[in-house]
């Protein structure tokens, strides 16, 4: 297979071919992430926890995130790359455009990924109308956590469901072109990928959404403060990193990861 691009993964969703997402902060496991035959690496704002040490992401900076996706598109010869807009990096439609701009022309990123519903349908249209590619992310959003108030399931209730599909759908239309759902019930993932056109990815969100991923560290059992349920330690069942990663690739591949364990309801 060639390039990744958003092409290949809207013909891969409309053929039901799963979607295999890692994230990637550094050149050398970009390099095995690769190997491996991940379609799509994400820089997550999630460095802020597994390599800057910080207890939540809210701490990383745009330069932070630049530096990242550098250093993975040094080395990146296939997959579709994806970068965080960090927490206040996108506050108005004009400040995430100075972003998107850095962590693309800087970075390299193909793709910016945006936490939040409504409050940035006026932003993901800002981006879109101006030949920026918006990965939009719903249900659990880590940025939000000090209004959380914990890491929690998102869309339990009639109520909460609706309005995550809601979002969901006018993402789309506002013109996101992929959507990461985090931490909400199986059933409502389904019915949300179900409803849009565009690439669903699922952390912790069930199996029948068109992708999965999951952090790095987390799915090597590298983990600071314990493993999230919705998480496999696929080092574990193979004893080698690049053994772990194909594993992955092929379970979620395969539609075998996630399990029920790993899921919500």
């Amino acid at each position: 297979m060639g390039k990744i691009t958003i092409s290949t993964l809207n013909r891969m969703k409309a053929d039901g071919e799963k979607i295999a997402v890692m994230t990637s902060y550094d050149a050398s496991f970009t390099q095995q992430i690769e190997a491996a035959g991940m379609d799509v690496i994400l820089i997550g704002d999630s460095l802020g926890n597994v390599i800057q040490g910080h207890e939540s992401t809210l701490p990383v900076t745009v330069d932070d995130m630049v530096y990242h996706t550098a250093n993975v598109m040094r080395v990146s010869r296939r997959t579709m790359v994806i970068a965080d807009m960090p927490f206040m990096s996108h506050g108005t439609p004009k400040q995430a455009l100075d972003t998107a701009g850095r962590l693309m022309k800087e970075g390299g990123a193909h793709m910016v990924k945006i936490e939040g519903g409504a409050p940035q349908l006026e932003t993901v249209h800002h981006l879109t109308a101006r030949a920026v590619p918006v990965c939009g992310h719903l249900g659990l959003m880590p940025q939000s956590i000090h209004q959380l108030g914990a890491y929690r399931v998102q869309g339990r209730g009639e109520h909460e469901g609706e309005r995550i599909l809601k979002d969901a759908v006018a993402l789309q239309e506002a013109g996101a072109q992929m959507l990461v759902l985090e931490c909400v019930p199986a059933v409502l993932a389904e019915e949300i990928t179900r409803a849009l056109d565009i690439p669903v990815i699922g952390i912790g969100a069930g199996v029948e959404t068109d992708g999965q991923v999951l952090v790095l560290y987390d799915m090597l059992g590298i983990t600071m403060h314990g493993k999230p349920s919705f998480v496999h330690d696929f080092l574990a069942d193979t004893g080698s990193v690049q053994g772990a990663l194909a594993a992955y690739v092929k379970a979620v591949k395969d539609a075998t990861f996630p399990g029920k364990e790993h899921s919500f309801s």
